[in-house]
């Protein structure tokens, strides 16, 4: 065999290594009613397309006891959280911290939260939201146990609550970030870790998340991805999507994106699309971006 046709070969198989990326997705509703027909097929796609692991969020007491049922179905596939979103915090009663303590216990469930701020809808009163947070807050640095924080338009109030439990804080992710890149600097130097989603397709602010990955400003090391399925469709043919990003995204991940994932409907198995993006953005390899997140996602929540 010639050297040209041995690099070849070496190329070829180098190219069949790199086809699968071996990703985490952090954040997916996989307890969502646009799921319960058909979650056996969703997951098998996913790990099709390279993502390894699941952690599957909960907004209520409710999705935290099926996110945990669901854990155990999946084991070494997907992990539960725990918490009460504040869309949700208005259902908090004297009981509820108990159950979520009960809950989080188990060593299927990795992390507390999907809880914190969100002013944008208010659908429960911001004085409720603060105190539902606060205790969930106690409760992930009482049980050492990440915490998976969802914030919106409550930027600064999020901030001085985590602020009163500084020294005492566990690993902190921020969830389905959307924010600028001051608040995004802001969390950084808390030490958050940063979730993005399929988002990054429809926002070129002036200071949104594109911005904020074209500048450098967010390092691999506090980077995780997240589909959050069934919302945050990546959308690879948005318009506010760079050309250049767009022509970097691979025909397999593609491939996975067009024929399983809607904007009713996303999935798990769209998060090598995500990843790609993001890579563009960073001017990085995809694979780089995902051994990164990959690593990350196994640190904070203790994955195997």
């Amino acid at each position: 065999m010639s050297a040209a046709d041995k690099e070849a070969t070496c190329d070829s198989n180098m190219k069949r290594y790199f086809e699968n990326y071996i990703l985490v997705d952090v954040g997916a509703n996989l307890t969502n009613r646009k799921f319960s027909r058909d979650l056996e097929s969703v997951i098998s796609r996913a790990k099709d397309a390279g993502v390894q692991k699941i952690i599957v969020s909960s907004t209520s007491l409710k999705g935290s006891r099926e996110a945990l049922r669901l854990s155990r179905i999946y084991p070494g596939t997907l992990y539960a959280t725990a918490g009460v979103h504040p869309h949700e915090a208005k259902s908090w009663s004297d009981d509820s911290l108990n159950e979520l303590r009960n809950i989080a216990s188990n060593s299927e469930c990795v992390s507390i939260g999907e809880c914190g701020l969100d002013y944008n809808k208010n659908f429960s009163p911001p004085e409720v939201q603060r105190l539902v947070f606060k205790q969930q807050v106690e409760l992930a640095c009482e049980m050492h146990k990440p915490l998976f924080i969802h914030e919106r338009d409550a930027h600064e109030d999020l901030l001085a609550i985590l602020q009163e439990y500084k020294d005492i804080l566990p690993p902190l992710v921020l969830s389905s970030y959307s924010g600028s890149c001051i608040q995004a600097q802001k969390y950084l130097e808390m030490g958050m870790y940063l979730g993005l989603t399929g988002y990054i397709s429809k926002d070129n602010s002036e200071n949104g998340v594109q911005v904020l990955l074209e500048g450098g400003d967010l390092s691999l090391d506090r980077l995780l991805v997240q589909t959050d399925s069934p919302f945050m469709y990546p959308n690879a043919r948005a318009s506010k999507l760079p050309d250049r990003v767009k022509n970097s995204l691979t025909e397999r991940s593609l491939s996975f994106l067009q024929k399983y994932c809607t904007f009713q409907r996303n999935e798990p198995c769209a998060l090598p699309t995500i990843v790609e993006m993001i890579a563009a953005f960073l001017h990085k390899t995809p694979e780089d971006v995902a051994l990164s997140t990959s690593f990350n996602a196994l640190k904070v929540f203790g994955l195997s």
